[in-house]
Protein backbone atom coordinates (compact mmCIF):
# COMPACT_ATOMS: atom_id res chain seq x y z
CA UNK A 1 0.00 0.00 0.00
CA UNK A 2 1.25 3.50 -0.75
CA UNK A 3 0.49 6.13 1.87
CA UNK A 4 -0.74 9.49 1.36
CA UNK A 5 0.80 12.56 2.37
CA UNK A 6 -1.13 15.02 3.08
CA UNK A 7 -0.15 18.41 1.79
CA UNK A 8 1.31 20.73 4.88
CA UNK A 9 -0.77 22.65 6.89
CA UNK A 10 0.10 26.97 6.84
CA UNK A 11 1.07 27.94 10.02
CA UNK A 12 0.04 31.40 11.01
CA UNK A 13 3.05 33.72 11.59
CA UNK A 14 4.26 33.88 15.16
CA UNK A 15 3.12 36.99 17.48
CA UNK A 16 6.68 37.70 17.67
CA UNK A 17 7.66 37.61 13.89
CA UNK A 18 8.99 40.24 11.54
CA UNK A 19 5.90 39.98 9.47
CA UNK A 20 3.67 40.60 12.24
CA UNK A 21 5.55 43.83 14.08
CA UNK A 22 5.65 45.31 10.54
CA UNK A 23 1.82 45.18 9.69
CA UNK A 24 1.41 46.31 13.29
CA UNK A 25 3.38 49.56 12.94
CA UNK A 26 1.78 50.11 9.63
CA UNK A 27 -1.82 49.50 11.26
CA UNK A 28 -0.50 52.13 14.09
CA UNK A 29 1.45 54.60 11.27
CA UNK A 30 -2.43 54.25 9.64
CA UNK A 31 -4.56 55.27 12.75
CA UNK A 32 -2.18 58.15 13.48
CA UNK A 33 -2.12 59.31 10.50
CA UNK A 34 -6.03 58.98 10.13
CA UNK A 35 -7.19 60.23 13.81
CA UNK A 36 -7.11 63.63 12.66
CA UNK A 37 -9.57 63.22 9.90
CA UNK A 38 -11.69 61.09 12.12
CA UNK A 39 -11.89 64.32 14.68
CA UNK A 40 -12.45 66.41 12.29
CA UNK A 41 -15.32 64.42 10.34
CA UNK A 42 -16.84 64.13 13.82
CA UNK A 43 -16.46 67.66 15.35
CA UNK A 44 -17.58 69.31 11.96
CA UNK A 45 -19.98 66.87 10.61
CA UNK A 46 -21.30 63.99 12.57
CA UNK A 47 -22.20 66.18 15.46
CA UNK A 48 -23.87 68.90 14.18
CA UNK A 49 -25.71 66.40 11.69
CA UNK A 50 -26.53 64.26 15.27
CA UNK A 51 -28.14 67.46 17.13
CA UNK A 52 -29.97 68.95 14.16
CA UNK A 53 -31.64 65.73 13.80
CA UNK A 54 -32.37 65.79 18.02
CA UNK A 55 -33.71 69.53 17.39
CA UNK A 56 -35.88 68.45 14.87
CA UNK A 57 -37.95 66.00 16.67
CA UNK A 58 -38.55 68.65 19.62
CA UNK A 59 -40.66 71.66 19.55
CA UNK A 60 -42.11 75.05 20.98
CA UNK A 61 -45.90 74.80 22.61
CA UNK A 62 -47.67 76.99 24.49
CA UNK A 63 -49.74 74.81 27.38
CA UNK A 64 -52.62 76.27 28.76
CA UNK A 65 -54.71 77.48 25.46
CA UNK A 66 -51.65 79.70 24.87
CA UNK A 67 -51.60 81.73 28.03
CA UNK A 68 -48.76 79.55 29.43
CA UNK A 69 -45.00 79.85 29.67
CA UNK A 70 -43.20 78.01 26.03
CA UNK A 71 -42.59 74.48 26.66
CA UNK A 72 -39.98 72.75 23.93
CA UNK A 73 -41.49 68.87 23.96
CA UNK A 74 -41.24 66.27 21.66
CA UNK A 75 -43.08 66.82 18.70
CA UNK A 76 -42.35 63.60 16.38
CA UNK A 77 -42.33 64.30 12.74
CA UNK A 78 -44.28 67.30 13.12
CA UNK A 79 -41.84 69.90 11.85
CA UNK A 80 -41.17 67.48 9.01
CA UNK A 81 -44.74 67.76 7.66
CA UNK A 82 -44.35 71.71 8.30
CA UNK A 83 -41.73 72.05 6.11
CA UNK A 84 -42.71 69.62 3.37
CA UNK A 85 -46.53 71.59 3.06
CA UNK A 86 -44.98 74.51 3.75
CA UNK A 87 -45.15 75.98 -0.20
CA UNK A 88 -42.04 78.69 0.20
CA UNK A 89 -39.87 75.79 1.27
CA UNK A 90 -40.94 73.84 -1.88
CA UNK A 91 -40.97 76.82 -4.07
CA UNK A 92 -37.13 77.66 -3.01
CA UNK A 93 -35.93 73.35 -4.09
CA UNK A 94 -37.61 74.59 -7.29
CA UNK A 95 -35.51 77.89 -7.49
CA UNK A 96 -32.48 75.33 -6.31
CA UNK A 97 -33.05 72.72 -9.18
CA UNK A 98 -33.38 75.62 -11.85
CA UNK A 99 -30.07 77.39 -10.43
CA UNK A 100 -28.17 73.96 -11.10
CA UNK A 101 -29.53 73.29 -14.32
CA UNK A 102 -28.29 76.63 -15.38
CA UNK A 103 -24.93 77.22 -12.98
CA UNK A 104 -23.76 73.29 -13.49
CA UNK A 105 -23.30 72.89 -17.43
CA UNK A 106 -22.20 76.17 -17.91
CA UNK A 107 -19.87 75.94 -15.13
CA UNK A 108 -18.09 72.23 -16.41
CA UNK A 109 -18.35 73.25 -19.90
CA UNK A 110 -16.89 76.58 -19.83
CA UNK A 111 -14.21 76.09 -17.35
CA UNK A 112 -13.16 72.78 -19.19
CA UNK A 113 -13.28 74.91 -22.53
CA UNK A 114 -10.56 77.41 -20.87
CA UNK A 115 -8.83 74.59 -19.94
CA UNK A 116 -8.36 73.11 -22.77
CA UNK A 117 -7.73 76.55 -24.81
CA UNK A 118 -5.39 76.97 -22.49
CA UNK A 119 -3.37 73.38 -22.63
CA UNK A 120 -3.34 73.32 -26.27
CA UNK A 121 -1.34 76.87 -26.50
CA UNK A 122 -3.51 78.35 -28.29
CA UNK A 123 -3.54 81.22 -25.65
CA UNK A 124 -0.98 83.48 -25.21
CA UNK A 125 0.97 84.59 -21.92
CA UNK A 126 -0.70 81.15 -20.34
CA UNK A 127 0.64 82.27 -16.92
CA UNK A 128 -1.07 85.98 -16.85
CA UNK A 129 -4.16 84.42 -18.77
CA UNK A 130 -4.42 81.80 -15.45
CA UNK A 131 -3.61 84.52 -13.25
CA UNK A 132 -6.48 86.49 -14.46
CA UNK A 133 -9.31 83.74 -15.00
CA UNK A 134 -8.72 82.88 -11.31
CA UNK A 135 -8.44 85.99 -9.64
CA UNK A 136 -12.20 86.78 -9.21
CA UNK A 137 -12.22 83.39 -7.19
CA UNK A 138 -9.80 85.06 -4.62
CA UNK A 139 -12.47 87.93 -4.04
CA UNK A 140 -15.05 86.83 -1.15
CA UNK A 141 -18.03 86.04 -1.96
CA UNK A 142 -20.06 88.88 -0.24
CA UNK A 143 -17.64 91.32 -2.15
CA UNK A 144 -18.26 89.81 -5.50
CA UNK A 145 -22.37 89.84 -5.08
CA UNK A 146 -22.10 93.61 -3.97
CA UNK A 147 -19.94 94.35 -6.91
CA UNK A 148 -22.25 92.84 -9.43
CA UNK A 149 -25.50 94.18 -7.50
CA UNK A 150 -23.93 97.77 -8.71
CA UNK A 151 -24.15 96.51 -11.58
CA UNK A 152 -27.44 95.48 -12.10
CA UNK A 153 -29.35 98.32 -10.49
CA UNK A 154 -31.06 100.41 -12.74
CA UNK A 155 -29.65 104.01 -12.10
CA UNK A 156 -26.21 103.03 -10.69
CA UNK A 157 -25.17 100.74 -13.53
CA UNK A 158 -23.20 101.41 -16.29
CA UNK A 159 -23.57 98.67 -18.05
CA UNK A 160 -27.88 99.02 -17.68
CA UNK A 161 -27.10 102.50 -18.86
CA UNK A 162 -25.29 101.75 -21.68
CA UNK A 163 -27.72 99.38 -22.87
CA UNK A 164 -30.52 101.57 -21.86
CA UNK A 165 -28.84 104.07 -24.56
CA UNK A 166 -29.09 101.23 -27.13
CA UNK A 167 -32.48 100.76 -26.81
CA UNK A 168 -31.98 97.52 -25.00
CA UNK A 169 -33.93 97.29 -21.70
CA UNK A 170 -32.71 93.78 -19.40
CA UNK A 171 -34.03 93.33 -15.86
CA UNK A 172 -31.73 92.03 -14.27
CA UNK A 173 -33.04 91.52 -11.20
CA UNK A 174 -36.56 91.07 -11.99
CA UNK A 175 -38.89 87.71 -12.41
CA UNK A 176 -36.95 86.25 -15.24
CA UNK A 177 -33.68 87.48 -14.99
CA UNK A 178 -32.76 87.04 -11.30
CA UNK A 179 -31.91 83.45 -10.93
CA UNK A 180 -29.70 84.14 -14.08
CA UNK A 181 -27.93 86.93 -12.98
CA UNK A 182 -27.40 85.10 -9.67
CA UNK A 183 -25.94 82.28 -12.05
CA UNK A 184 -23.44 85.23 -13.38
CA UNK A 185 -22.47 85.73 -9.96
CA UNK A 186 -21.28 81.96 -9.35
CA UNK A 187 -19.74 81.78 -13.14
CA UNK A 188 -18.06 84.43 -12.69
CA UNK A 189 -16.18 83.43 -9.12
CA UNK A 190 -15.96 79.83 -9.58
CA UNK A 191 -15.04 79.62 -13.40
CA UNK A 192 -11.36 80.64 -13.06
CA UNK A 193 -11.13 77.90 -9.99
CA UNK A 194 -12.39 75.10 -11.38
CA UNK A 195 -10.41 75.51 -14.78
CA UNK A 196 -7.27 75.86 -12.85
CA UNK A 197 -8.34 72.36 -11.57
CA UNK A 198 -9.33 71.23 -15.32
CA UNK A 199 -6.01 72.57 -16.66
CA UNK A 200 -4.05 70.55 -13.88
CA UNK A 201 -5.60 66.56 -14.86
CA UNK A 202 -4.71 68.05 -18.48
CA UNK A 203 -1.05 68.64 -17.69
CA UNK A 204 -1.05 65.26 -16.31
CA UNK A 205 -1.82 63.27 -19.49
CA UNK A 206 1.22 61.74 -20.93
CA UNK A 207 2.17 63.68 -24.12
CA UNK A 208 2.94 60.41 -25.96
CA UNK A 209 -0.90 59.97 -25.80
CA UNK A 210 -1.43 63.15 -27.45
CA UNK A 211 1.42 63.11 -30.13
CA UNK A 212 -0.07 60.16 -30.91
CA UNK A 213 -3.49 60.97 -31.58
CA UNK A 214 -1.69 64.02 -33.68
CA UNK A 215 0.43 61.34 -35.86
CA UNK A 216 -2.87 59.37 -36.65
CA UNK A 217 -3.99 62.89 -38.27
CA UNK A 218 -6.42 64.21 -35.13
CA UNK A 219 -7.01 67.82 -35.25
CA UNK A 220 -6.90 69.95 -32.02
CA UNK A 221 -10.35 69.98 -31.63
CA UNK A 222 -10.79 66.45 -31.90
CA UNK A 223 -7.94 65.64 -29.85
CA UNK A 224 -9.28 67.92 -27.26
CA UNK A 225 -12.97 66.18 -27.54
CA UNK A 226 -12.15 62.80 -27.90
CA UNK A 227 -8.69 62.31 -26.18
CA UNK A 228 -8.28 64.59 -23.36
CA UNK A 229 -11.57 65.53 -21.80
CA UNK A 230 -11.98 61.52 -21.68
CA UNK A 231 -9.08 61.03 -20.32
CA UNK A 232 -10.01 63.92 -17.26
CA UNK A 233 -13.34 62.36 -16.56
CA UNK A 234 -12.38 62.09 -13.24
CA UNK A 235 -11.62 65.13 -12.49
CA UNK A 236 -15.05 66.13 -14.14
CA UNK A 237 -17.23 64.10 -12.09
CA UNK A 238 -15.67 65.51 -9.24
CA UNK A 239 -16.05 69.51 -10.02
CA UNK A 240 -19.74 68.30 -11.18
CA UNK A 241 -20.21 66.54 -7.68
CA UNK A 242 -18.78 69.48 -5.28
CA UNK A 243 -20.44 72.09 -7.58
CA UNK A 244 -23.82 70.36 -6.96
CA UNK A 245 -23.54 70.23 -2.87
CA UNK A 246 -22.22 74.00 -2.80
CA UNK A 247 -25.05 75.08 -5.59
CA UNK A 248 -27.75 73.30 -3.08
CA UNK A 249 -26.47 75.44 -0.21
CA UNK A 250 -27.06 78.78 -2.23
CA UNK A 251 -27.48 81.30 -0.03
CA UNK A 252 -24.65 84.35 0.11
CA UNK A 253 -26.19 85.99 -3.35
CA UNK A 254 -29.80 85.58 -3.00
CA UNK A 255 -29.20 87.14 0.62
CA UNK A 256 -27.78 90.14 -0.38
CA UNK A 257 -29.72 90.53 -3.97
CA UNK A 258 -32.79 90.37 -1.34
CA UNK A 259 -31.86 93.72 -0.48
CA UNK A 260 -32.29 95.36 -3.86
CA UNK A 261 -35.12 93.27 -5.60
CA UNK A 262 -38.31 92.11 -4.20
CA UNK A 263 -38.53 89.21 -6.48
CA UNK A 264 -35.89 87.74 -3.78
CA UNK A 265 -37.67 87.17 -0.33
CA UNK A 266 -36.74 85.73 2.82
CA UNK A 267 -37.02 81.89 1.50
CA UNK A 268 -35.84 81.83 -1.76
CA UNK A 269 -33.73 79.23 -1.39
CA UNK A 270 -33.30 76.58 1.00
CA UNK A 271 -30.62 77.72 3.51
CA UNK A 272 -32.29 81.30 3.39
CA UNK A 273 -35.47 79.42 4.23
CA UNK A 274 -33.42 77.72 7.27
CA UNK A 275 -31.60 81.22 8.09
CA UNK A 276 -35.67 82.85 8.36
CA UNK A 277 -36.65 79.79 10.42
CA UNK A 278 -33.84 79.65 13.06
CA UNK A 279 -33.19 83.51 13.39
CA UNK A 280 -36.30 85.48 12.18
CA UNK A 281 -39.23 83.02 13.76
CA UNK A 282 -37.11 81.63 16.30
CA UNK A 283 -38.27 77.94 15.12
CA UNK A 284 -35.01 75.60 15.59
CA UNK A 285 -36.98 72.48 15.47
CA UNK A 286 -38.17 73.84 11.65
CA UNK A 287 -34.92 74.82 11.15
CA UNK A 288 -33.91 71.56 11.91
CA UNK A 289 -35.68 69.46 10.12
CA UNK A 290 -35.41 71.65 7.00
CA UNK A 291 -31.61 71.26 7.14
CA UNK A 292 -31.79 67.43 7.64
CA UNK A 293 -34.13 67.36 4.62
CA UNK A 294 -31.53 69.60 2.49
CA UNK A 295 -29.11 67.14 3.41
CA UNK A 296 -31.00 64.04 2.56
CA UNK A 297 -31.89 65.82 -0.71
CA UNK A 298 -27.59 66.30 -1.42
CA UNK A 299 -26.32 62.40 -0.22
CA UNK A 300 -28.82 61.87 -2.08
CA UNK A 301 -28.26 63.30 -5.65
CA UNK A 302 -24.17 62.94 -4.45
CA UNK A 303 -25.35 58.73 -4.67
CA UNK A 304 -26.63 59.50 -8.13
CA UNK A 305 -24.04 61.27 -9.48
CA UNK A 306 -21.19 58.65 -8.01
CA UNK A 307 -22.95 55.83 -8.79
CA UNK A 308 -24.12 56.96 -12.56
CA UNK A 309 -20.22 58.14 -13.16
CA UNK A 310 -19.25 54.26 -11.69
CA UNK A 311 -21.55 53.13 -13.79
CA UNK A 312 -21.08 54.77 -16.99
CA UNK A 313 -17.13 53.69 -16.83
CA UNK A 314 -17.75 50.26 -16.05
CA UNK A 315 -19.81 50.46 -19.41
CA UNK A 316 -16.14 52.35 -21.00
CA UNK A 317 -14.08 49.77 -19.56
CA UNK A 318 -15.74 46.80 -20.86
Amino acid sequence: MTATLSPPVARPPAENSPRVKSRRREHFAAGVLMTPFFALLVTVFLIPVGTAVWLSFFGDDQPGLGFGPEATVFAGFRSYTAVLSDPTFLSGLGVVVLYCLLYIPLLVVGSLVLALLLDSGAARLRASAQLALFMPHAIPGIIAALIWIYLYTPGLSPVVDLLGKADIEVNFLGVHGVVPSIVNIALWSNLGYNMVVFYAALQAIPREVIEAAVVDGAGPVRTAVRIKAPLIRSSVVMVVLFSLIWALQLFTEPMLLSQSTPMVGARFSPSMYIYDAAFTRNNYGLAAAASVILLACTIALSYGVTRWSNRDRGENDR
